[in-house]
């Protein structure tokens, strides 16, 4: 990173338009976004993330040494196509669709900002409307992403807001869909208003019923897809849990919001970290509510104990619904059919605001207006919609088989490193990622003989942790990536000769691309539930 300056940024771009004029759309788009990253490493802009440039590098990498190796010519034609990519995607007819809302998202980079609304389909698929736009004032993002909520849905003449379309639904005739499922704005598209669903209610409810074990696997897959072929909602996860108070994690401060959810303990953790949006105090005011159940969504992030960045909540679902009138996911439901076109009232209050359900959990007390969801990142949560006794003012409520606010006793009981219910001794697979992202900052000379005593003599013992913790095969390549990087040929006045560092490339592809799986691997076991149920 610090000798790849100006020249070299202009050179890699260079060869992403001559990939792209070559066929070879998605290697050069991993050109130009090593490029982006590599400019915003630079200039010390405030969205760089090392991770991220080291992820980039490592698709480029494992791209090109795809497309030229020699067994390339026998690669099935459907691989081959998923690894030369498309040039944009294309949306197919999809008919008439009926969609019903389910949440949105403020989106904020370093370029753009605005917002994503997800629906469901009558079958079950997720679909995507996206109100982005660029900015040019990174003080200005986050209040354009909030008003970007408030702006009417592309689809059709509707009028509905993003807001009012999570809350809602919409019959689209003519619709098309891409296969990643976002929706097209074509002029033949047209779209009216219709009544919405709750998240207890079909087709909504069906994303709750998926298995966790099948919702983490399916999240992990979904990573290591191509950016055009994943598809919407891959990394989403469905749950529902129950709040425990606060931790600290490792070299955190910070304590974390932490939940059980079928006998694990799992990490809640914004989905956004930009004070501007609403993420942050929403999660600080649910961290006082230790036993609150909770019906969530939220995006996996992936480690090595179970972590989940929320992105909407409501109530939680009766845990015995009755053949009766129940509340489902914030709405009147008579004999197994939702109130429409008007809400059953109650005592003066919507039977919905109710914050204990008939099974006598303690959940949520929202308002009408919110139709059993809150979109943590566009709109806040308020005190009136936590039950009695959860303001930060109040002790909390007593709830039968509630956990406790401090979480230390109760991480004690539980197996596995931190809680997190698995068995397995937590790996040091950060001694491998740190020297691959210590290779992308400094480059072969940050690992070679040009180290400083110190930075030797820490990693003569890295090797020996490594394969003390069962990951020989890290501590393999790790030597591997040292030997490489000190492996240059020198003349007899002691110049290094020409090099075309394929060798310590390799060798860092590999390490990276190990630490990759190994990362998804200690991902998976961390959500696995703890004895097997």
């Amino acid at each position: 990173m610090s000798g790849a300056g100006g020249v070299l940024q202009a050179e890699l771009l260079r060869a992403a338009h001559q990939a792209r004029l070559s066929g070879l759309h998605r290697p050069a788009a991993a050109a130009v976004a090593v490029a982006t990253r590599l400019r915003a490493a630079r200039t010390g802009e405030p969205d760089h993330r090392l991770a991220d440039l080291t992820a980039a590098l490592r698709e480029l990498l494992d791209l090109a040494t795809a497309l030229c190796s020699p067994a390339a010519g026998a690669l099935a034609p459907a691989v081959l196509a998923g690894l030369r990519g498309t040039a944009r995607q294309a949306y197919q007819e999809a008919g008439g669709l009926r969609l019903y809302g389910l949440f949105a998202e403020p989106v904020l980079t370093a370029t753009h900002a605005g917002v994503l609304s997800w629906a469901v389909d009558a079958s079950g698929r997720l679909s995507t409307v996206a109100e982005v736009t660029p900015h040019t004032d990174a003080a200005t993002a986050a209040p354009q992403a909030l008003a970007a909520g408030g702006r009417a849905v592309r689809l059709g003449d509707t009028m509905l807001s993003h807001r009012e379309f999570t809350r809602a639904g919409l019959s689209v005739q003519g619709a098309t869909r891409s296969a990643s499922g976002r929706l097209g704005a074509g002029a033949k598209v047209r779209a009216v208003r219709a009544a919405g669903a709750g998240w207890t209610d079909e087709p909504l409810a069906r994303l709750w019923a998926e298995p966790l074990e099948a919702q983490t696997a399916r999240a992990l897959a979904w990573g290591a897809l191509p950016y055009d072929s994943r598809p919407a909602g891959g990394d989403l996860l469905f749950l529902d849990v129950t709040l425990a108070g606060t931790a600290t994690h490792g070299d955190t401060a910070a304590p974390q919001v932490m939940a059980r959810c079928q006998g694990l303990t799992v990490a809640l953790r914004p989905a956004h970290d930009h004070p501007g949006l609403a993420h942050r105090a929403n999660l600080a005011l649910l961290a006082g509510r230790p036993g609150l159940r909770l019906r969530v969504i939220g995006r996996l992030e992936r480690a090595a104990r179970p972590e989940l960045r929320l992105l909407a909540v409501g109530p939680a679902a009766p845990a015995h619904p009755s053949t009766g009138d129940v509340t489902q996911g914030g709405h009147e439901v008579q004999g197994g059919h939702e109130v429409q076109g008007g809400h059953e009232v109650q005592g003066g209050h919507e039977a919905q605001s109710r914050d204990v359900t008939q099974s006598g959990d303690v959940t949520l007390a929202l308002a009408a207006d919110r139709a059993g969801r809150v979109n943590l990142g566009l709109e806040r949560l308020q005190r009136a919609d936590l039950p009695a006794g959860a303001g930060p003012d109040d002790a909390p409520a007593a709830v039968p088989g509630s956990l406790p606010a401090s979480l230390p006793e109760l991480l004690l009981d539980l197996p596995g490193p931190s809680g997190t219910g698995s068995t397995a001794v937590e790996a040091p697979v950060h001694l491998l990622t740190r020297r691959v992202e210590q290779a992308v900052t400094g480059g072969r000379r940050a690992l070679g003989p040009a180290a400083s005593g110190a930075a030797r003599d820490s990693a003569a013992g890295e090797g020996r942790h490594l394969r003390a913790a069962g990951l020989a095969t890290a501590a393999q390549l790790l030597d591997g990536l040292r030997a490489s990087a000190t492996d240059q040929g020198r003349d007899v006045f002691g110049r290094i000769v020409g090099d075309d560092h394929r060798a310590f490339t390799a060798a860092w592809l590999a390490a990276s691309c190990y630490g990759e799986e190994l990362a998804t691997a200690l991902c998976a076991a961390a959500w696995s539930p703890p004895d097997g149920r």
